[in-house]
């Protein structure tokens, strides 16, 4: 593999100025392919996003991790609020970051999402015509059936939506954002409730730059959110290795259905969801069918 170096960065998204790591091939020229990584939601650029682009840059590209509004070393207020729509504008911001760099071919920029960073990127990559191909891995691509029944049915989707709207309303009225843990195994408030072996281990995501909490009122929009009728409007060719042991690998088949342009999907048996985050073999044959997908589309 090649060597690769990091350079801290930073760009513009609105006003607010977002903090990156940008990885490169150690003998970095011009004219590099390149690709913007999002990971899974509550996550930082430490966590899984930074670790798919070190390893893409071992294969050739210039490749971002960074943290979006309101997360990590990024600016933006409220902090930690999980929104999707937010972070498809972000991503097309570090789009037009990378396009500005003289090492990078602006006609060569793709995107890859992990897990809700999957819907993330779905989402920019039908708004903008600048992201001109895209992977996804073990994406979160979840429409209304699917989140009701995650929740569990229809009286617990009401009730954690009605939850949100309530924060919501507090937030506008007072300004006072409502948190709970992201992930816990003892408290059942916690958006991620139960043993999330990656968010609990130090060695894994349980690292300092990680806040590890969830603003209430974003299950208003996050609910809500339906990245399928995005693969409607894709025109970049489309990429999605999953696992039927990972999570909603119905969305991912859902949305590959919708799909008009080229694709390809790519089943690792086996596998669960955060066995895709930071485990071997699987990240290594994920980022492998990631660079051979990109290198042949870009």
């Amino acid at each position: 593999m090649t060597e690769t170096a990091v350079e801290k960065v930073t760009f513009d998204a609105d006003g607010v100025t977002l903090a990156g790591l940008l990885h490169l091939p150690a003998t970095a020229d011009r004219g590099l392919p390149a690709v913007v990584v999002a990971g899974a939601w509550t996550s930082v650029k430490e966590q899984m996003a930074g670790l798919y682009a070190r390893r893409l840059a071992e294969r050739g590209f210039a490749a971002l991790a960074f943290d979006f509004t309101g997360y990590g070393e990024s600016g933006g207020e409220p902090r930690d609020v999980e929104s999707p729509s937010l972070k498809a504008r972000d991503l097309s911001h570090a789009v037009s970051f990378l396009s500005s760099l003289d090492r990078v071919a602006p006609a060569r920029i793709g995107a890859l999402g992990i897990c809700a960073g999957g819907a993330f990127a779905a989402v920019a990559a039908a708004d903008d015509p600048r992201i001109a191909s895209l992977a996804l891995v073990a994406p979160g691509l979840q429409d209304g059936e699917l989140m009701r029944l995650a929740l569990g049915g229809e009286e617990a989707f009401t009730a954690r939506l009605a939850e949100g709207q309530k924060a919501r309303a507090h937030f506008e009225e007072t300004g006072e954002v409502e948190y709970v843990l992201g992930v816990s195994e003892t408290d059942s408030t916690a958006a991620m409730f139960g043993p999330y072996a990656y968010y609990l281990d130090p060695a894994r995501g349980a690292i300092p730059e990680w806040g590890n909490r969830w603003a209430t009122m974003a299950w208003a929009e996050w609910l809500t959110f339906e990245p399928q009728p995005a693969a409607d409007r894709i025109t970049a060719p489309v990429l999605i290795v999953h696992s039927e042991s990972a999570g909603i690998p119905v969305g991912a088949r859902r949305f590959a259905d919708r799909l008009t342009g080229a694709r390809e999907l790519v089943w690792l048996e086996g596998r669960g969801q955060f066995d895709f985050y930071d485990a071997e073999p699987t990240v290594t044959e994920s980022v492998d069918n990631v660079a051979r997908h990109l290198h042949a589309t870009l």
